[in-house]
């Protein structure tokens, strides 16, 4: 099969190519997916370069010990292992390594039917992104609606889903973001956009805050909190190359219980009931307008370097076949 294949950390255009490899045969109860569209997520991006280094302690210290990256995956079962309940033709979406490929092997926790309405694009776009920001906004931040929601790296993939499921459920939302992204953002139901280059920072009374890619001290988001209010950080991208922001969320952690506001650090729930849901909103619309930019496979590093330089709104997806 045709892959992008990665045989060392480092910037897309020097560590990716398109070469052949052997597909996989799925064991017990996989199935093997032939793709034909894979979600680019910050996830990939962070497991080409190799930081924060943190990582490597998982995934490899010299080189990645699996060649083939992305895990959003929309397309068709080709053949299922000898416990699968699956039949070859389904067509199904969800993670699982190797996206970036022609073909995959999945399990059955972590992927779900497709929507007869949905095309593999769009469904490509959602397992990772949108289970992030489903899990901040309903789990988390537990947003009502009337609340007033800041939602700091509106304009990312996770960032675009969030803005959309929050407006969904009634909140008002803010929205930071670049001004090149700012009608992007407004698109999909924002309330204000704030550009990030320009002092922000004053505006207050959110009852929650999601913060996806920024790097405010904790003091500065917690001022823009109401007394009982909920800071939800999913990310940051400002955090140095070791830990990568891990640190603010610690020290989040770790101060919640001795103040009134709810300090919490995101990590996401591969839960195959959420990628089902996720499925059910987009086929409702809750989604429309997230995949902006679409890249053949051969064009896979093209497409982690535009994710990486801030060039692209909402989802990027690969088109596979």
């Amino acid at each position: 099969m045709k892959a992008i294949i990665q045989d060392r950390y480092g910037r897309a255009r020097d560590v990716m190519h398109l070469g052949d490899m052997d597909r996989s045969t799925p064991d017990g109860d996989q199935v093997l997916v032939k793709v034909h569209a894979a979600g680019v997520d910050r996830g990939a991006l962070h497991l080409m370069t190799g930081e924060p280094r943190l990582l490597k302690l998982a995934f490899g210290l010299r080189k990645p010990r699996t060649p083939v990256r992305g895990r959003e995956f929309a397309g068709v079962v080709e053949q299922v292992g000898p416990e699968s309940t699956a039949n070859v033709g389904d067509r199904v979406y969800g993670i699982a390594g190797g996206a970036f490929a022609e073909y995959l092997c999945a399990s059955p926790k972590k992927y779900v039917p497709m929507p007869s309405a949905l095309s593999f694009v769009d469904a490509a776009a959602l397992p990772i992104s949108g289970v992030t920001a489903l899990q901040a906004i309903r789990d988390h931040a537990k947003i009502a609606a009337g609340q007033k929601v800041l939602i700091i790296g509106a304009s990312g993939g996770v960032g675009s889903i969030a803005v959309r499921i929050a407006v969904d459920a009634g909140a008002v939302v803010t929205a930071v973001c670049s001004e090149a992204k700012a009608a992007y953002v407004e698109k999909l139901g924002a309330k204000e956009v704030l550009d990030y280059r320009k002092p922000w920072t004053g505006v207050s009374g959110f009852d929650a805050i999601l913060d996806i890619g920024g790097g405010n001290a904790l003091s500065v988001l917690r001022r823009m909190l109401t007394r009982s209010g909920v800071l939800v950080i999913v990310g940051a991208e400002t955090g140095g190359p070791i830990f990568g922001g891990i640190d603010r969320q610690l020290r989040a952690t770790m101060l919640s219980p001795f103040v009134k506001q709810r300090l919490i650090m995101q990590f996401a729930k591969e839960a195959r009931s959420d990628i089902e849901e996720l499925g059910r909103m987009a086929t409702a619309g809750t989604f429309e307008n997230i995949v902006t930019r679409t890249y053949p496979l051969s064009e896979t590093a093209t497409a982690l370097e535009d994710l990486a330089n801030g060039v692209i709104s909402g989802k990027a997806v690969i088109e596979v076949s």
